[in-house]
């Protein structure tokens, strides 16, 4: 699954993504795409037990995947 947060405003990307990440199951993997680093995402990811990548993209934004 892929999540587009780019345009949106704080707190909506955070939020779309908590949402999104209750929903998956083991194994699974979420895509998510933001203007800026996660910073606050990673820590409850880390607590959670979610592995977790970054990549900036060609456009500036950031790519995270995360597989549950």
């Amino acid at each position: 699954m892929i999540l587009d947060n780019r345009g949106l405003e704080p707190p909506q990307p955070m939020m779309r993504t908590l949402n999104a990440l209750e929903k998956m199951e083991s194994g699974e993997r979420l895509t998510i795409i933001n203007d800026r680093r996660p910073m606050f995402l990673y820590e409850q990811l880390e607590e959670s037990g979610y592995k977790h990548t970054t990549s900036e993209r060609e456009d500036g934004s950031f790519q995270i995947d995360i597989t549950k």
